[in-house]
């Protein structure tokens, strides 16, 4: 499920939105295996958790009813209680990434992105309403859901702090990987960078309204965004 912080060349390869949605892609790609006859109704009792009805889902996403089973099927494949924790979370997400890719902090902000009610859980409604807007939401969603993971705190605004852990998380995530000797110097002068085009009034913080007035201006992010357009 995997959305980056470098709006000063979003189609590079370290473009964090690409590869959250190349992860999210890679994991339905195997949902899609399952043949029909193993696909099980959304109606089943769950040991401790059970979703809501197909009909619902289909109304709050951009799921079909066959998607939605599919999708389903692989959650609970690989969650029987019908919820995923944290550390099971950052265990899946982690096979999507090289060996040797620290997943594990950009892995815990995604999930509390996902984890809408914040409970240390992550419901199937959660994991697939945030697919939804991650394959087939409108540019504006995507980059609604991209504010909300920058902001770790989620007070409404986004500080540098919370941009450099982040981008630090990006780093640790793939960027190491192409670009070995990035240090704390390099991350601070991004966020730098980011800040000086993004923070319309200078005041040191970046509201929804400024992170959305930047990005929907920039028809290089526009562009990029089409990547995520989805026919599973």
């Amino acid at each position: 499920m995997s959305v980056n912080i470098d709006m000063e060349n979003f189609s590079d390869k370290k473009n964090l939105r690409r590869r959250t949605l190349n992860t999210l892609k890679s994991a339905v790609t195997a949902l899609k295996q399952i043949t029909n006859s193993e696909l099980e109704e959304l109606g089943e009792q769950l040991p401790r958790y059970r979703p809501d009805s197909i009909a619902a889902l289909r109304r709050a996403t951009r799921f079909t009813e066959p998607e939605l089973k599919r999708l389903y099927r692989g959650f609970k494949a690989e969650c029987p209680t019908g919820v995923v924790k944290e550390d099971t979370f950052k265990i899946i997400y982690a096979q999507f990434f090289p060996q040797g890719a620290n997943t594990a902090q950009y892995a815990h902000y995604v999930f509390n992105t996902l984890d809408q009610d914040r409970s240390g859980l992550l419901s199937f409604e959660e994991f697939v309403m945030g697919l939804s807007i991650l394959s087939r939401g409108t540019l504006e969603e995507k980059l609604r859901w991209t504010f909300s993971l920058y902001d770790i705190n989620g007070d409404g605004c986004i500080t540098k702090e919370e941009m450099t852990e982040i981008v630090t998380a990006i780093y640790d995530l793939m960027g190491k990987i192409v670009e070995p000797m990035v240090d704390d110097e390099v991350v601070r002068e991004k966020v730098e960078r980011l800040f000086q085009k993004m923070d319309l009034n200078r005041d040191g913080v970046l509201t929804l309204d400024e992170f959305l007035d930047c990005c929907l201006r920039d028809e290089e992010i526009s562009r990029s965004m089409g990547v995520f357009d989805s026919n599973f």
